[in-house]
């Protein structure tokens, strides 16, 4: 049986960021400009005055601090309340394809590895900015990568599904090494004037390289002990953007074409589902709990992967246990669990062992039982 290992990681961080004050700064120039326009039919009954936002709101529903973006000047504009991109031509690379290839070479860096070296290549994110060709064939033809390449998206869970399906493919024998990258630009889903979200996500684009125990060069690999996925169909996290837009007749600022959710179910109901999953999947592989020394959790909010890390260690997480970004990151979709991972794992002892785990939209949740190998 072949032995799959994480060889390397990457990550590409965006050179501009938003902290709470900026942000919280814009959304309330926008809603007193709404309001003070509004007025007369707020005062009617006809529309719902916005309630402003602040440093310490966003904060205690959070645990964010600050998010890293692609562009904040449109984001900071009251006028504008969106990232403004330029639009590429079809011969310069697509800005996903840009993310990914400088995350990639990280990553490949950082496992001792060349494109050469590389069968596959899969990106996996929640915001693909396009339906073919496929962003993964692109950043296969800029590293110069031989073999195959597709595009997955499971919301975020899209890594760690990712992760399952490399290493299935290595020990099958189609692939020896294969290039995960996530690029995640999440801003551009996001409505920066609805106060229930506007702070929630940031841009951000990981890569992993997953390859044969054997052919591993680096000095920080992980052995992939087990993988476990699991999906239960919900509503209370959608967005509704697709190619069938145009053919519904949906206009470029419907609602439910940026992102939506039910937060208080969502963490009513997605909390128990992934702490069952995690303690499963443990015992499942004979693991005992106090074996666990890291939890390297999806990033979406503090207190959900408080609940969460209490739930399976039975007690409240240690810092060092539990490594939390959104501080710094924000909510990266898929991207964050690996941020976590790439940034809190090289301290760990030869043989230890830790759970990286995802979820979010469908609902899908995603763990990954890792051992320290080297």
């Amino acid at each position: 049986m072949r032995h799959i290992v994480i060889s390397g990681t990457g990550v590409f961080t965006p050179e501009q960021s938003i902290t709470n004050q900026e942000l919280v700064k814009a959304y309330n120039s926008y809603a007193e400009s709404y309001n003070s326009t509004n007025k007369g039919d707020i005062d009617q009954g006809k529309k719902v005055a916005l309630e402003l936002s602040s440093e310490e709101f966003i904060y205690n529903a959070s645990g964010i601090k600050k998010r890293y973006v692609m562009d904040k000047s449109g984001i900071l504009d009251p006028a504008v309340m969106h990232p403004i991109l330029e639009k590429r031509s079809n011969d310069e690379p697509s800005i996903l394809a840009e993310m990914a290839v400088k995350a990639a070479k990280k990553a490949l860096e950082s496992a001792g590895k060349t494109p050469k070296d590389i069968d596959a290549v899969i990106t996996a994110c929640s915001n693909l900015e396009r339906a073919y060709p496929a962003i993964s064939i692109e950043v296969q033809g800029l590293l110069g990568v031989s073999g195959f390449a597709f595009d997955m998206n499971v919301a975020c869970s899209s890594a760690t599904f990712a992760v399952q399906a490399a290493a299935d493919m290595i020990r099958s024998g189609s692939a020896k090494a294969i290039l995960i990258v996530d690029p995640e630009i999440c801003s551009g889903h996001l409505d920066f004037k609805d106060r229930d979200c506007h702070f929630i996500f940031g841009d951000v684009c990981t890569a992993m390289i997953l390859e044969n125990k054997e052919t591993a060069e680096s000095t920080n690999s992980f052995e992939i002990i087990s993988t476990k996925c699991k999906t239960h169909f919900s509503n209370n996290i959608r967005n509704n953007f697709g190619f069938l837009n145009n053919a519904k007749k949906s206009g470029p600022l419907d609602r439910d074409l940026l992102f939506m959710q039910e937060g208080r179910r969502v963490f009513k109901e997605v909390v128990p589902m992934v702490s069952q999953l995690i303690i499963d999947h443990l015992q499942e592989e004979k693991i005992e709990i106090e074996d666990i020394k890291r939890l390297w959790l999806h990033q979406a909010n503090k207190s959900m992967n408080d609940f969460i890390g209490k739930k399976i260690l039975g007690r409240v997480p240690e810092a060092h246990e539990q490594p939390n970004i959104l501080q710094d990151y924000a909510n990266t979709s898929s991207a964050g669990s690996i941020i976590a991972f790439s940034l809190h794992s090289d301290d760990m002892k030869n043989g230890e062992i830790g759970v990286l785990c995802s979820f979010g939209a469908g609902y899908s949740a995603g763990s990954v039982i890792l051992k320290k190998v080297v």
